[in-house]
């Protein structure tokens, strides 16, 4: 087992899978929906197309970033994970202090249901736009997967780590979604959410200094520390806001 399997290896890979439940579990709920509602040959269509736009990203990002010195990169994913990071934890937040309701993916897919439904046009038509609803869905939350794989794996080489855990995450949300056949609504996304926030925002902190020439005390293990960091923020500040936000309304 290489030494910093624990201190980075193992925080990458668990943030990708983390974060890829996440999204696939929201484009899931939308797919299914498209699949319930129009039929499953626009929805499987429009993910594979969405899945295809995908792995042409990959394929053209991938290898372009050999080209890019280490310390730039570094530089340049660490402000965008710490960015990235930091909105995931701040709507966690919210969230958990109760200033925004929590996603409810059985709400989610009884509205893209509904707004299927009250599509009109010729059968062609409303099997195309079926498509496009899973494509977008695919797409979009997949994009995000793709950047928090390509942003957590570069830093140190772990591409191809990093990408194990999201693949991981994305057979294990289909395998529980193909056997229930509806809408993920026990996974805790929130909890979730505010879990990769707190990776997300350390390793966007630990690789911006990287990329700076910071020479950090304990070397990768501080990774640990700022992960800690955030995580007792994110706690405090949820108690915080919602006191708040109590008193506010009594």
């Amino acid at each position: 087992m290489p030494p910093d399997f624990w201190t980075i290896m193992f925080p990458a890979i668990t943030a990708t899978f983390l974060a890829s439940i996440v999204e696939v579990v929201e484009a899931f709920t939308i797919v299914l929906a498209v699949g319930t509602t129009r039929g499953w040959r626009p929805a499987i269509l429009g993910t594979l197309a969405a899945l295809g736009v995908l792995a042409l990203i990959i394929l053209i990002l991938g290898p372009a970033l050999q080209f890019i010195p280490i310390h730039i990169l570094q530089l340049f994913v660490g402000i965008l994970l710490l960015l990235f990071g930091m909105g995931w934890l701040r709507k966690a937040i919210l969230r958990a202090a109760g200033i925004l309701p929590l996603h409810d993916e059985i709400e989610a897919f009884a509205e893209e249901s509904a707004a299927l439904q009250s599509q009109t046009g010729t059968q062609d038509t409303l099997q195309w736009i079926a498509g496009i609803a899973a494509f977008k869905a695919v797409l979009l939350e997949g994009l995000e997967v793709v950047f928090i794989v390509i942003a957590v794996g570069t830093g140190k080489g772990l591409l191809w780590e990093a990408s194990l855990g999201a693949l991981a995450a994305c057979l294990l949300v289909l395998g529980i979604g193909a056997f229930v056949h509806k809408p993920l609504a026990q996974v805790p996304e929130n909890t979730l959410k505010f879990g990769v926030g707190v990776m997300l925002s350390a390793f966007g902190v630990f690789w911006t200094g990287e990329g700076l020439g910071v020479e950090w005390p304990g070397a990768d293990l501080v990774l640990i520390a700022l992960a800690a960091a955030f995580l007792l923020l994110g706690i405090g500040l949820v108690r915080l806001i919602g006191e708040k936000f109590a008193r506010s309304i009594s």
